[in-house]
């Protein structure tokens, strides 16, 4: 019998796509979820909400010292929960007060988004 999907995975798995990510062939090591590929070329697993580094055998893994720190990518992965959260809300207010609160967490949240993707260049 096969287990229903989490849908809070099949959710972020479709805010990938909204966002440009594609879906690949490839599954993560750790939970064995389809991966998806970001703009970046970051490999992602939307189950674990973490970036994902295929290494070939016989070569070497990236240095760490280049590789995003990983409190950056768990910071990530919780923005965007909470940008689909308030997504979510967005689309069932129908208070223009609540509206105009709504937008701007959702305007503080993508700049902190933005800022973590600059962070994890440098």
């Amino acid at each position: 019998m096969q287990q229903k999907p989490d849908n809070t995975v099949v959710k972020r798995g479709a805010n990938l796509l909204l966002q440009g990510a594609a879906l690949t062939d490839l599954s993560c090591p750790a939970c064995s979820s389809p991966l998806f590929k970001l703009k970046d070329g970051t490999l992602w697993c939307a189950k674990d909400e973490k970036k994902v580094v295929i290494v070939k055998e016989g070569q070497q893994p990236p240095n760490q010292a280049i590789a995003p720190s990983t409190a950056y990518d768990k910071l990530e992965a919780t923005l965007m929960a909470k940008v689909e959260d308030v997504q979510g809300k967005i689309e069932k207010t129908q208070d223009m007060d609540e509206l105009q609160k709504l937008t701007s967490a959702l305007l503080e949240l993508l700049n902190s988004l933005e800022k973590i993707k600059q962070m994890k260049k440098t």
